[in-house]
């Protein structure tokens, strides 16, 4: 009984390592260290019920993953959007990190049928837990970049994330202003500038109307309290014509 338990489990991690050897191949990443990938896919309830065996679970992994997604998002919002302000920044940094996010990210990629979990876990739907996921999705990055540095972690994302940023897949978190900056952006159509036509009303009660034209073209006329509220009701509208436009 001994033997046929010792056989199943060989054969179990036999299949395991295959699985793991097939995930790497198609995500193009071969990892030095795969002792580091195994545990970013260990769930803590599996090395509870397997205590004789040296296993490590995923979660000081998935602290170090946290932390370095937090930078290569910033490192890459930073330089995608020159003119975007740290609030706008910040806001569409978390969207991207957010756990319902890094579950889109990790089923894509189908993490969830690599993890290892214990029977308990398994048995209450663990595998398709969001939690879970997203804690395997930083659990990878951290095991990438201790494997093969920050550049490896970049080329990983250069292929799963930042096609979606650039899709617009989390413009709804921007601004007006943001999003139609992004807009002209991914489609590298021009130049647009904003411009106070008037300003009429008492001190106490101002109305200001702005302007955005795109490469001189007037795309869209707003009013607002403040310049700033003006000049998003005109990128509002200038967005709106826009998709009209593209149908």
């Amino acid at each position: 009984m001994a033997n046929y338990k010792r056989m199943r489990e060989k054969r179990h991690e036999q299949k395991y390592r295959e699985a793991f050897a097939q995930f790497q191949k198609k995500l193009n990443v071969t990892f030095v260290n795969e002792k580091l990938l195994i545990q970013a896919f260990t769930h803590s309830s599996y090395v509870n019920e397997h205590r004789k065996k040296p296993h490590e679970d995923n979660e000081r992994l998935e602290f170090l993953g946290d932390a370095v997604l937090e930078l290569t998002i910033s490192q890459y919002l930073f330089q995608k959007y020159p003119t975007m302000s740290e609030g706008e920044l910040t806001k569409l940094r978390a969207a991207i990190v957010c756990e319902p996010s890094l579950v889109q990210f990790a089923n894509e990629l189908q993490f969830g049928s690599l993890v290892l979990l214990g029977k308990g876990e398994e048995m209450t739907g663990g595998r398709e837990r969001p939690a879970l996921l997203a804690d395997v999705f930083e659990a990878f990055i951290g095991a990438l970049f201790l494997d093969q540095g920050l550049e490896a972690v970049c080329s990983f994302l250069q292929d799963i994330v930042y096609p979606k940023i650039n899709n617009g897949a989390f413009s709804h978190v921007m601004d007006y202003k943001s999003q139609l900056q992004e807009l002209i952006q991914r489609d590298g159509i021009g130049n647009i500038e904003y411009k106070i036509l008037h300003e009429k009303g008492p001190a106490h009660n101002r109305e200001f109307v702005s302007r955005v034209s795109l490469n001189g073209i007037v795309l869209g006329l707003g009013s607002g309290k403040s310049k700033k509220e003006a000049e998003q009701h005109a990128a509002q509208e200038a967005l709106k014509k826009l998709k009209e436009e593209r149908g």
